[in-house]
């Protein structure tokens, strides 16, 4: 008896086995509902889930039954269905959630009087009614971020149904039409950020780079040579035919008259004993040589991009219209950037003093709540830049966005203050912060110039509003072209006294020349 108990068990849970392939939030409405049996039910289910996430249908359906499961297909292919769900596991529990429902209704149709037929297209119906919208819905959302993220959970249909019926959303949806016409700009947001160094060099950045190059050039070096039997050093006695470096006492054997006749014989040999002289001659030959040098070239770093973004938009007064219609398509883009590369983006918009407001976008119901509101909304009011730089450095200081890049959408006309300009250099020279500018004007301005490192142009901004002229000027870069002196170069900020220096200058000056008065 104790080994047939866990058989007895093991039969009556096999029928419950599919429940293991499906998420518990279809348990209940599979094991109870009035279409089918409980086995083909289940087995009918897991089969239809797992084919939808692969973004097909199933080639033979265990459920439901014959007559209905056709009408399902038809209705599932139709609406094109399986495509949706293809690797979506949230929406396909939604979908077979929303399926259950329906054909659930089945019965009270038939109790209500209707036939199994008319109760089957009406069940059908329903279900194809509300999916016809919700996929109109989806295409929505895909257009404008590329994917729905995390907004299919079941959860969330109600209030995101809502939101995608807004006048908000309408402008979105209308913005997102107009970034098709700048693909500059969605390339500018693309680059920013400093997480992951790219392949490509930053031709903009330039810096002095402490490198070394390879060179060959000639290097002279002294050579020895020696040269045997030369008048030098007496290295020792060696036998040789050398008469003039024989010893003294081959030379007596000259004197003897018999043995005159050996030295001879010697002679001829070469085998007379004689000094062995050498001398080691020097001279200089010029040889190339390869070595490293110190480069004197200026060479680019390789440029950096993605990591998190932050976004300062002007939502003042004179941004009204057309530029009003670019900075929320800067916003929308960045938005849509940041989801489809997994970064985090961060909102400022601003104008006059006070009147900042922060906005973390994400394409989650608060997120889409939140772009929606701002998309929605008017500009107005003065400029004020130093509040959104002053957020924006202090959220570079958090460790989750020490890598952000800063982009600054505006009509540029705004001044930092010097204190402000002053930090912002000092965080660019420690941190490598780079700031990007996207200019919705006609010209840059001083207060532009001071703080972005490159500036984007959109000239066409008037045609995006009520207007359909185009930009009145040939270039952007009039301040600079017409009023050099102006801007806050280093160059100019070194060639320029302050007003303390110019003060005592004067004073000075005005003092001597009353010194010299008689």
């Amino acid at each position: 008896m104790t080994d047939a108990a866990p058989l007895l068990w093991e039969r009556r849970e096999a029928r419950l086995a599919p429940l293991d392939e499906l998420p518990r939030g279809l348990w209940l409405w599979s094991l109870v509902h009035s279409q089918g049996t409980l086995d083909a039910r289940l087995a009918g289910l897991a089969e239809l889930r797992a084919t939808l996430i692969d973004g097909r249908l199933p080639g033979e359906w265990h459920w439901p039954a014959a007559p209905l499961a056709a009408g399902v297909a038809g209705v599932l292919a139709e609406l094109e269905l399986p495509g949706y769900c293809t690797g979506q596991s949230e929406l396909t529990e939604v979908l077979l959630r929303s399926l259950l429902f329906h054909l659930d209704l089945v019965v009270d149709y038939l109790d209500r009087g209707a036939t199994p037929e008319a109760a089957a297209e009406r069940a059908l119906a329903a279900f194809r009614e509300d999916w016809a919208e919700r996929c109109g819905e989806m295409d929505e959302l895909v257009d404008v971020f590329g994917d729905v993220g995390e907004l299919c959970k079941h959860n969330r249909w109600d209030l995101l149904s809502g939101l995608l019926k807004s006048s908000g959303w309408q402008e979105v949806m209308r913005i997102r039409r107009l970034v098709e016409h700048l693909p500059e700009l969605a390339n500018c947001i693309r680059h920013l950020g400093r997480a992951r160094a790219t392949e490509d060099m930053d031709q903009v950045k330039r810096t002095e780079i402490q490198a070394v190059m390879q060179v060959t050039r000639p290097v002279a070096r002294p050579r020895f040579l020696r040269v045997p039997d030369y008048p030098g050093e007496t290295r020792g006695v060696r036998r040789s035919g050398r008469v003039a470096r024989m010893l003294p006492a081959e030379a007596v054997l000259l004197l003897h008259p018999r043995l005159r006749l050996v030295w001879h014989a010697r002679h001829a040999e070469r085998t007379l004993l004689t000094y062995e002289d050498d001398e080691i001659l020097e001279e200089w030959v010029h040889e190339p040589q390869t070595s490293w040098v110190p480069s004197p070239d200026r060479l680019p770093e390789r440029r950096q991009e993605m990591g998190p973004i932050l976004v300062c938009v002007d939502t003042s007064g004179s941004m009204q219209g057309g530029a009003e219609a670019v900075a929320k398509a800067v916003v929308l883009e960045a938005v849509r950037t940041a989801h489809a590369q997994k970064r985090a983006c961060h909102v400022f918009t601003f104008s006059g003093p006070g009147d900042l407001l922060e906005m973390p976008v994400a394409v989650d119901l608060p997120g889409l709540e939140a772009l929606s509101g701002f998309m929605g909304q008017s500009f107005g009011g003065g400029t004020d830049i130093t509040g959104p730089l002053e957020h924006a450095l202090d959220k570079l200081e958090q460790e989750e966005w020490q890598l952000a890049d800063l982009l600054i959408a505006s009509d540029g006309e705004f001044g930092a203050t010097p204190d402000m300009a002053e930090r912002l250099r000092r965080v660019k020279a420690a941190q490598g912060l780079r700031v990007q500018g996207v200019l919705i004007g006609d010209r840059e301005t001083v207060g532009f110039l001071e703080i972005a490192d490159d500036i984007f142009w959109v000239p066409e901004w008037r045609r995006y509003g009520t207007s359909d002229s185009g930009s009145p000027v040939h270039t952007k870069s009039l301040t600079a072209t017409y009023f050099p002196g102006a801007l806050r170069t280093p160059e100019n900020r070194a060639a320029t006294s302050s007003g303390a220096d110019a003060a005592t200058a004067v004073w000075n000056s005005a003092s001597g020349h009353k010194e010299r008065k008689p």
